[in-house]
């Protein structure tokens, strides 16, 4: 499916590796981000930034570095704005709200979503408040560790959950209650398995979850409970409404839920209330989670990046002060470590799947609408033109000479254009002031010498997934 495209007559693409060929590969692929990445970049040193590979039998068109990225996600941002097939995910029945949705429905949900979550203070001060709140239980739980070894996992997944569930459902939950310690247990191991070896598999031969027992199973009863949870919590919400004072999230969908209840072609319905929050719950908890957990273990690490963090920490905003975001101006050191931590982890390797809408030329080929998409971030966030060295963890990757921190148009870990993360602010505010006030309270001890911390991920399909550890948290 993939020929250059003649200068007087464009051709459809085809491929430079046969099914056949690229067959021998797919199970070693499927099983390791790593590995994948790996071949992507030999293939691309032989047929550019754009070519097809086959995942099983489905043809799936690569896009492999900045350029080739920045000019189909932005420049052809509508046309390469449609979701991909994620076969468990449309086992799960959660292909509605946000994340695996297509056409009417994703654009008119993803619309309503950023107004909605922006009115409830999304990329604005009344959220970071909320944010500052969080952090304070968040160090008071940290000191209840008493300086003793711990796995940090489900403390640190407590703060961001809390934030979009103040947003979501008004309230946040104590970080022991049974309920919340489930749900996140839930969310934890959601993410787990889909970014397991057995999941990479299934999703390009989906015949094998019909057929086969696995891991896949748990995903689908965790979600169907996560949603049910949802339904729940929408009920209660739906008989104590006040459609002139809403309070949160699910208040604002019940109540164009009324609005649009006369529309033939409705997407305000229950079920997209339960995906949509479902959406927003598992991807402003987990991904910052992990985020969180794997920026810790990079620190311990690296004592001597913590080191310059806790003196620019102490410079600035001192030992008894919250910090906020205008903090980070002044901070150039601690917004590099920052961003370096999400560059380095490489969270969504490749982004979630894309699809093209219409037929569309991009780099000498016209690629066939409904053509699936994978899209490299690691291409992206480890191009050694800009981070030399990307293999190497070094907060100067964003600095420069004199210092000051350094943007770079390569930062993508929430991927770019129509389907860039909707949640990237509150995540922005949320890695800094997190990270900052644990910095700001505790001395990270781990447990081992730095120098035997192993920081490669136990996982790395759908997401990195970073090695289970302890760690002290020792008051200052």
């Amino acid at each position: 499916m993939f020929r250059w495209k003649e200068k007087s007559k464009p051709k459809y693409v085809g491929s430079n590796v046969s099914p056949n060929t690229f067959g021998l590969y797919v199970l070693a692929l499927s099983t390791d981000s790593q590995r994948t990445c790996f071949f992507i970049l030999k293939l691309s040193k032989v047929y550019g930034p754009v070519f097809t590979v086959y995942f099983g039998m489905k043809p799936i068109v690569v896009l492999h570095g900045y350029e080739a990225v920045k000019e189909a996600l932005i420049d052809l941002g509508e046309e390469f704005s449609g979701r991909g097939m994620f076969p468990l995910a449309e086992r799960a029945n959660i292909v509605n709200g946000i994340l695996f949705s297509n056409g009417k429905t994703w654009k008119e949900i993803r619309r309503f979503s950023l107004m909605t979550l922006r009115n409830f203070g999304m990329g604005k001060r009344s959220i970071e408040d909320r944010v500052q709140e969080e952090a304070c239980c968040l160090v008071e739980e940290l000191r209840k560790t008493n300086g003793l070894p711990c796995d940090p996992t489900f403390i640190l997944g407590c703060a961001p959950c809390n934030v979009i569930c103040s947003i979501i459902f008004q309230n946040r939950f104590d970080y022991k209650d049974p309920v919340f310690l489930d749900l996140m247990e839930r969310l934890n191991e959601i993410l787990r398995i889909l970014s397991s070896p057995w999941v990479q598999v299934c999703n390009n031969f989906p015949a094998l979850f019909d057929y086969l027992p696995g891991s896949h199973n748990k995903v689908l009863k965790n979600v169907a409970n996560l949603k049910s949870f949802v339904l729940e919590k929408a009920m209660e919400h739906k008989a104590s409404l006040d459609i002139n004072n809403p309070r949160d999230y699910i208040d604002c969908f019940l109540i164009r839920m009324e609005q649009e209840k006369q529309n033939q072609q409705l997407e305000f319905t229950l079920e997209n209330l339960t995906t949509t929050v479902f959406d927003l719950f598992g991807a402003g908890t987990e991904t910052m989670s992990t985020t969180l957990r794997y920026g810790l273990l990079l620190l311990l690490k690296h004592p001597e990046v913590t080191a310059k963090v806790q003196e620019e920490i102490d410079r600035v905003i001192g030992r008894h002060r919250s910090p906020c975001m205008q903090d980070r101006s002044h901070m150039p050191y601690t917004d590099a470590v920052v961003h370096e931590i999400q560059r380095y982890i490489d969270l969504v390797p490749s982004s979630l799947p894309h699809m093209v809408t219409h037929d569309i030329e991009l780099r000498n080929y016209i690629i066939p609408k409904g053509t699936g998409v994978l899209v490299s971030l690691t291409s992206v966030l480890y191009d050694d033109k800009v981070f030399p060295n990307p293999e190497m963890f070094d907060p100067g990757h964003f600095l420069d000479d004199s210092g000051n921190f350094k943007k770079s148009d390569h930062f993508m870990p929430f991927s770019a254009g129509k389907r860039i993360c909707a949640g990237e602010s509150l995540a922005r505010m949320e890695v800094f002031l997190f990270l900052t006030v644990i910095l700001q309270k505790f001395t990270l001890k781990s447990v081992v010498d730095p120098k035997d911390i192993d920081t490669t991920p136990i996982a790395n399909g759908f997401a990195s997934v970073p090695p289970p550890y302890k760690l002290c948290f020792i008051p200052l």
